[in-house]
């Protein structure tokens, strides 16, 4: 199985292109923090490539939901606490505190993803007008509130990508629902800037932010001007190093000197690494390793499942968060990416669904 489903060992290249690159990595160290991390993207794919209880990836998804639930209304409670002092740090680019360490990012990919789970379910509880799929409506309805309250641009960027692709195979199929739901990609985003000052200000601080953007300008503390910096210092290092890259030890070092050669006087904790993981792969193993991370974020398109709608745009999701983050570099990253395209690809390959 392992070996016969590309979606399964092109993950575990993820992890052994980076393994193979200390042979030609300087800094050990931190090539062997890295490697440790990456260890998900093996060891899950061998997992899964068994078999699993029928009935247990439509029963995770239950949990999945209402842990992902809990720890939104425990992050919205804060926000509720001290709205004005909370709104106000956005303009600091700072957000609401979040579960996973405040790592706002991968957790508000969690909750589009959880947004995901429960409006499959939704659907297919639809015909029984029953309590599940009533609490599943108030659910979504919850999280999408939630999400836009939060006001991250990873979570919303994946959120309004499942929403645009599901209207596109509504339009196909030509069904009355594609209209209503491509209103609701105006109309939210209006409703969010009249009642969330936090998604006015995230709005706001962009727009300042943006400035240095496109002048790829410093700015000490900012956010999308320095993620273009960064990606721009990968390409750099991977222009070097076409053949090889520099292995995944050297990529912050070799990043760093980009800085330090463009912007002299940069914020230590500004020094970031390429903020999308097709350069860091780039960078770290060179052509090779812009071939495998393409091939692994396409390889969802191409492992055939029951359920191919919600699959597919699962992947789109997946692939817009690595092509603008650096989530395979970071222990919450790399185990939540390979856990949750796993769980799905076995939940929707066709097992039966369970109603609590």
């Amino acid at each position: 199985m392992f070996f016969s489903t590309p979606l399964l060992w092109s993950m575990s290249l993820l992890f052994l292109l980076p393994l193979l690159s200390g042979l030609w990595s300087e800094d050990k160290l931190t090539w062997q923090h890295l490697v440790l991390i990456k260890i998900p993207l093996l060891a899950l794919p061998l997992a899964f490539a068994g078999p699993l209880p029928q009935r247990l990836p439509a029963l995770f998804a239950y949990i999945f939901i209402g842990v992902l639930t809990i720890a939104a209304g425990w992050s919205a409670w804060h926000y509720l606490s001290d709205p004005e002092a909370i709104a106000d740090s956005y303009l600091r680019a700072k957000t609401i505190i979040t579960p996973l360490q405040n790592d706002h990012v991968r957790f508000s990919w969690l909750i589009s993803a959880a947004i995901l789970a429960a409006g499959w379910l939704f659907l297919q509880q639809q015909k029984k007008r029953n309590a599940t799929g009533i609490t599943l409506a108030a659910v979504i309805a919850f999280l999408i509130i939630y999400l836009h309250m939060l006001a991250v641009r990873t979570g919303l960027l994946c959120f309004y990508s499942i929403l645009a692709g599901f209207i596109i195979s509504q339009i196909v199929q030509r069904r009355r629902v594609a209209f209503f739901l491509l209103g609701a990609i105006i109309v939210l985003p209006v409703l969010a800037w009249v009642c969330f000052p936090t998604f006015q200000n995230r709005l706001r601080y962009f727009k300042y932010d943006m400035s240095y953007f496109r002048k790829l300008e410093y700015l000490p503390g900012g956010n999308d001007a320095m993620r273009i910096i960064s990606m721009k210092a990968g390409w750099e290092v991977l222009a070097a190093h076409p053949l090889s890259g520099v292995g995944f030890g050297d990529i912050k070092k070799e990043t760093d000197l980009r800085y330090e050669a463009a912007y002299p006087g940069m914020l230590e904790t500004d020094k970031i690494y390429p903020s999308s993981e097709i350069m860091v792969y780039g960078a770290g193993s060179g052509v090779a390793g812009l071939l495998v991370i393409v091939f692994a974020l396409t390889a969802p398109f191409f492992t055939p499942v029951k359920n191919n709608l919600p699959w597919r745009l699962l992947a789109v999701m997946t692939g817009v968060v690595l092509l603008f983050d650096v989530g395979l570099e970071v222990q919450f990253g790399v185990f939540l990416h390979a856990f949750t395209l796993l769980w799905c690809w076995k939940w929707w390959q066709g097992q039966n669904l369970v109603t609590p």
